[in-house]
């Protein structure tokens, strides 16, 4: 009778991670794929039913996620609470820590959406996905990054830590209903390139991702695209992002730091840094404004439209 076979070590076995608003969609998604590659999660949502944060919160959408992982072999325990409160997301690092001992994944995924065209947007509307958003990125970053900081300074060394931050396209190319969205989004992508150089001397690496997937937040956005009746995977399903974070969250991806990646439908791009496109230099000591006329009209008069631009344009078209 031959020797049983060892399992092999899953990529996070050993692992402590943080998902916040895992309790569906995407955040459900990815605390089930860092469960399945051996992490421990602690599942944070706040459980209210309104994709705008409205209603009343709720233990069940945590509950469940973590009992699914538990369920599947795993280790989960959930927390109830809005990460977009200080002291909520000290608790939050704090359970991880004292659970298992230390915090080694962050992934920030929590947020809501307060559609509204600029000109019409009421100042709790911005302030509100300003606050779930960057606000509680910033949150949980904060305290998660203290505990390394600690931790590398008591051992002498760098330790492990990954933060997986979550922007989206909207910053790229513009979100015409969506200015609190976008801007949000885009501070993400600052605070995440802010935090990779901050925290790289302690061993912790800092990626965003940008994912497209259906899910209570994108339900009208994809309203056109109909999910497969065939049985086949939706190519618009969480599943398909949900690899790429177990990916930034293992040891594999220790040289992958400050990065902005587009993920969807079995899909991953790298986003490069912006560049220069064009220079123009006065002819004397200071530009005058006919000097600029004369040479920037000219430039944007030949340049082709921005592909980019003008799909974030029909697709804001189709949205009205």
């Amino acid at each position: 009778m031959s020797a049983p076979t060892e399992r092999p070590a899953r990529p996070l076995d050993g692992l402590t991670a943080i998902v916040t608003g895992a309790g569906r969609g995407l955040g459900r998604a990815e605390a089930l794929e860092l469960a399945r590659l051996g992490a421990a999660v602690v599942v944070n949502d706040y459980g209210q039913p309104g994709r705008d944060g409205s209603g009343a919160a709720s233990a069940g959408p945590a509950e469940e996620t973590a009992a699914e992982i538990r369920a599947a072999g795993g280790e989960a325990v959930a927390h109830v609470g809005d990460v977009a409160d200080h002291e909520t997301a000290r608790d939050l690092v704090r359970q991880a820590v004292e659970r298992w001992g230390r915090l080694d994944v962050l992934v920030n995924n929590a947020g809501i959406l307060r559609d509204r065209m600029v000109f019409s947007m009421t100042e709790d509307e911005w302030d509100s996905v300003i606050r779930v958003h960057l606000k509680g990125h910033f949150n949980t970053t904060r305290f998660a990054a203290a505990h390394w900081r600690e931790r590398s300074k008591a051992a002498g060394t760098a330790v492990y830590g990954r933060i997986v931050n979550t922007s989206s396209e909207a910053f790229l190319a513009g979100s015409a209903g969506q200015p609190n969205y976008a801007a949000a989004k885009g501070g993400i992508v600052g605070l995440t390139t802010s935090c990779a150089l901050a925290l790289a001397k302690y061993g912790v690496t800092a990626n965003a991702i940008c994912p497209r997937a259906r899910t209570r937040m994108t339900e009208d956005v994809f309203a056109g695209f109909e999910v497969p009746g065939d049985g086949a995977l939706d190519a618009l399903a969480p599943e398909h992002v949900a690899p790429l974070v177990g990916y930034l969250a293992s040891p594999a991806a220790a040289r992958v730091n400050g990065q902005v990646l587009v993920v969807h439908g079995g899909m991953v791009a790298v986003v490069e840094r912006p560049k220069v496109a064009a220079q123009f230099d006065t002819a004397k000591d200071a530009f005058t404004y006919a000097e600029l006329d004369g040479v920037l009209t000219p430039y944007y008069a030949q340049r082709p439209p921005d592909e980019t631009f003008a799909a974030a344009q029909v697709l804001a078209l189709k949205r009205r």
